[in-house]
């Protein structure tokens, strides 16, 4: 591996923490999901810290939670990511901007429109994060009492891909002559009509927008299933995914390069970047008190429904300030989401309570140290071709975005592991992707 290798690190900011309990961590914004000042300043720290992108997830529907959890979550109300994400291009100039647009409850035209007027406005920013949608609650907001089968979608969304891609090709790079003088505002010649006529779409073209800056935006893809995993080796630039551990990374790492490589791209045109709370702490043993502190503002009652999924039993008769009973029995629930409770109860000796609180705040990887130790571990990861980078999630904001970005940033910066100056102007130039020629114009 190349000693001069960098991490990539991108942001994810919808919602601003995936932690259930970081509305209500002291000196934390409240209101942060729906505050378009305080997003304003997070996005602007974030390029100051010469983050990659920053990241917006998005959900069709409010997502299928029993009323109590419903009612302490801070996910319900966020901005629609295209107009925060136009708005946000107009105060920040290098960073790139991602969003989520599903493939399922959408049309191509709209995709395409959408993401190409975002890498206009942003000169060159944009990412497109390709999701098939997870949560059925939508499908009854676009006239399906079902939800569409879970194949059914990985097929529209491969196909949904090539039209999008088609129509950001519509024009060659020069097609708008502009010439005053002969009074030609385009040539014709340079528009092409993409006509695509396939198994689950009907689009004619052209696009009536220039081709994008970047030529294409930014490809993401977050699936992890077998379909999305062929999905992003054949179409996705960066790859943002959830492994729990090490090991599990650098098997997910493997599979994905090598179905890239299979698929006749090269491996270095696709980024894996999982996604990893951070806490950063002036000691190990601060961080982690920040930790239990933000763990311990789940309430209850949702946060022990969570562990009880995860145990496939129920946690309610356990002691909730004693240990994790060791003859929990079987069931037919995951055995690997079991187990993986049962290790993290023995290996930081949990109480159910604090078990409880992990599994309903976050409960994916994590990295709880000081700048020092998070580096360290980073850099593992990093080496051992776990991660080309990360998609960091803050665990409160804005002390935990501050952390990162004023502490650990520079330690990585130091050793090396990241840029001190962003390479380019665009979202390619940061993440060292190739601008895609024009497959209808050489």
């Amino acid at each position: 591996m190349a000693e001069h290798k960098k991490l990539h690190l991108t942001a994810f900011m919808r919602p601003v923490s995936l932690h259930t309990g970081a509305w209500r961590y002291p000196g934390s914004y409240p209101d942060a999901n729906f505050n378009l000042a305080h997003l304003k300043s997070f996005i602007q720290k974030l390029e100051a810290a010469k983050f990659d992108a920053f990241f917006m997830a998005d959900h069709l529907a409010v997502l299928n939670m029993p009323v109590e959890a419903l009612k302490r979550s801070h996910t319900v109300t966020s901005f629609e990511p295209f107009t925060l994400l136009s708005a946000l291009s107009q105060v920040t100039e290098k960073i790139g901007l991602a969003a989520t647009a599903s493939t399922t409850y959408d049309e191509p035209y709209h995709i395409a429109r959408r993401f190409a007027s975002l890498d206009h406005l942003s000169n060159g920013r944009a990412a497109w994060n390709i999701v098939t949608t997870g949560n059925p609650e939508s499908a009854k907001n676009f006239g399906l009492d079902e939800h569409v089968e879970h194949g059914e979608r990985y097929k529209r969304a491969r196909e949904f891909y090539d039209v999008v891609t088609g129509l950001w090709d519509s024009f060659a790079d020069d097609a708008f002559i502009r010439d005053r003088e002969s009074g030609i505002y385009l040539d014709p010649e340079k528009m092409h009509v993409l006509n695509h006529k396939g198994n689950e779409l009907k689009v004619r073209g052209p696009l009536n927008i220039a081709r994008p800056v970047q030529g294409w935006p930014v490809i993401v893809q977050a699936g992890q299933s077998e379909p999305g995993r062929q999905l992003a080796a054949e179409t996705a630039e960066v790859v943002f995914c959830s492994p729990r551990d090490l090991d599990s990374a650098k098997a997910l790492y493997a599979d994905i390069k090598s179905r890239v490589v299979a698929a006749g791209r090269q491996k270095d045109q696709l980024k894996i970047l999982p996604a990893a709370l951070i806490i950063v702490g002036d000691t190990l043993q601060d961080a982690k008190e920040k930790r239990l502190h933000l763990d311990s503002l789940v309430h209850y009652d949702s946060a022990i429904a969570s562990l009880s999924i995860n145990l496939g039993t129920d946690a309610s008769v356990f002691d909730p300030d004693g240990p994790l009973p060791k003859d929990i029995p079987e069931t037919n629930a995951s055995k690997t989401s079991r187990a993986g409770v049962l290790r993290l109860a023995e290996e930081e000796g949990l109480t159910v309570r604090q078990l409880a609180s992990r599994y309903g705040g976050y409960s994916g990887l994590a990295f709880v140290g000081t700048p020092e130790s998070i580096a360290d571990q980073m850099s593992i990861w990093l080496k051992e071709e776990a991660a080309d980078g990360f998609t960091v999630v803050f665990p409160f904001l804005p002390q935990g975005l501050d952390a990162v970005a004023e502490k650990l940033v520079p330690e990585l910066q130091r050793r090396g592991l990241f840029r001190d100056d962003y390479e380019g102007t665009t979202l390619r130039e940061h993440l060292g992707l190739k601008r895609p020629g024009n497959q209808f114009f050489s």
